[in-house]
């Protein structure tokens, strides 16, 4: 999403959101893409989130891939690309909508809808992966279930029995088979009673608040389908139950209808001792209800295990760890940028690009300790290069170190710069910010900081 160029703003607007040094919030998480239809796992002390992609400019659901990102800490994202897209299901036509995955026996099902080009219907597909960033395939070659409607939610109870939700108008189900490409027994539907889901005012033929967006999970014995509600504009709502298939009692409102998208999707996890609820909005410049971008907010189950009322905000969570400089860290882990891309750079992983004079990336929360002497990029660029500072804080706080970034005759010929760096103790925010001459500046692959 090239904000300089496609921004939808006034121009005065856009120019302040896109100036180094606007201090910028949190939420959302996201800010180079957009992104919808938030589904996190927790998978070996890393949360992987599962994303749809609205592409820029839409004036509708114009989706065509998914994207994956994982953190450490809440607040620093690392950009994995685009493991799966339509193009991987060679049945589907379009509509690369939300989906969801689970891990099962070392392997990752990502479940989806899409349009069968056979049927013109929504179709739900499965993709499988060895590793949680994929890539991913095809898992059967065909769609799994079909009945016209979409949204899949996976659920593996605790007695191994996997359930796979989903459903808009209805809510169906089915239970899965071990091998989690196949089912047994038929599609299930789920009774949409008032008591169960809620009542919709002036409802007619849909009477329960229940609209799409199903998110079940089982917490201390009890079952939760957090699912969007009415429409339109959608809210967060959720229901319980004493079993994975009911029967459902509604619960209240988990999110109320905010923000500048008329759809919501939900998704929870625990993760390192909190609760996070994931969401989206339309929060960046010229987004809306058809350009969304993902967010999350921490919160606590209250005692009788009902879940409290979650407002949206800028701020996000708190870091929930710290970020070690003295790894080497992907240029593509972010808490916030300004005018930078991503895409799969040729020696693996993802690189950020498209920089220009002035952008910047910022990490929080960066434990540096007793203090760091050297700081090492792996860069790239096709221009004459540019310059990387090294700022604390904020993109206008102190300069600890420059490193020079020569041409390297390609935009993915990579080679290694160093530079000292002084008075980078303490755990405080890094700010990254290149500077150069006009156009394109170079690429950053990876960075790292010597004690």
């Amino acid at each position: 999403m090239r904000r300089k160029l496609t921004c939808l703003l006034t121009a005065a607007l856009c120019a302040m959101a896109l100036l180094p040094g606007t201090a910028h919030a949190d939420n959302p998480i996201v800010q180079h893409i957009y992104t919808a239809d938030p589904a996190p796992l927790v998978h070996d002390g890393r949360v992987y989130l599962y994303t749809g992609h609205d592409e820029d400019g839409s004036t509708y659901f114009t989706m065509k891939d998914w994207r994956v990102w994982s953190s450490a800490d809440m607040v620093n994202w690392t950009d994995h690309g685009s493991p799966m897209s339509l193009a991987t299901f060679s049945w589907a036509k379009q509509d690369a909508w939300a989906g969801q995955a689970v891990e099962r026996n070392g392997k990752f099902y990502w479940y989806v809808p899409v349009v069968n080009r056979a049927t013109g219907r929504m179709a739900i597909g499965v993709g499988v992966a060895d590793s949680p960033t994929g890539p991913f395939r095809d898992a059967i070659g065909r769609p799994l279930v079909e009945n016209g409607e979409i949204d899949p939610t996976v659920f593996i109870d605790d007695n191994g029995q996997a359930y796979l939700y989903w459903g808009n108008p209805n809510l169906s189900y089915v239970r899965l088979n071990a091998d989690m490409t196949s089912y047994s027994g038929g599609i299930n539907q789920i009774p949409l009673t008032t008591a169960g889901f809620g009542t919709r005012p002036n409802g007619g033929n849909r009477p329960t608040l229940y609209e799409e967006g199903p998110w079940v999970y089982k917490r201390n014995g009890t079952y939760y389908n957090v699912f969007a509600a009415k429409c339109c504009s959608e809210f967060i709502a959720y229901s319980t139950a004493p079993g994975p298939t009911g029967p459902w009692t509604y619960r209240g409102t988990v999110m109320p209808t905010q923000g500048g998208s008329f759809t919501n999707h939900p998704g929870i996890i625990d993760y390192k001792g909190g609760s996070y609820f994931f969401y989206h909005n339309g929060a960046l410049p010229g987004g809306g209800g058809y350009t969304r971008s993902v967010a999350v907010e921490k919160f606590a189950y209250n005692a009788d295990g009902s879940i409290p009322t979650i407002n949206m905000t800028t701020s996000g969570p708190p870091p929930a760890d710290t970020l070690n400089p003295y790894v080497r860290q992907e240029a593509e882990t972010i808490n916030r940028e300004t005018g930078i891309e991503t895409e799969p750079a040729s020696e693996g992983g993802m690189n950020i690009g498209w920089i220009e004079n002035g952008d910047t990336v910022k990490v929080r929360n960066v434990a540096f300790g007793a203090g760091a002497k050297t700081f090492t990029a792996r860069v790239a660029s096709a221009s004459s290069g540019g310059t990387i500072e090294v700022r604390l804080g904020s993109a206008t706080g102190t300069v600890v170190g420059r490193c020079t970034v020569p041409a390297t005759g390609g935009w993915q010929t990579w080679t290694s710069v160093s530079c000292p760096v002084s008075g980078v103790t303490g755990t405080q925010d890094l700010v990254l910010r290149f500077t150069g001459g006009s156009g394109y500046l170079f690429n950053v692959n990876w960075w790292q900081f010597a004690a």
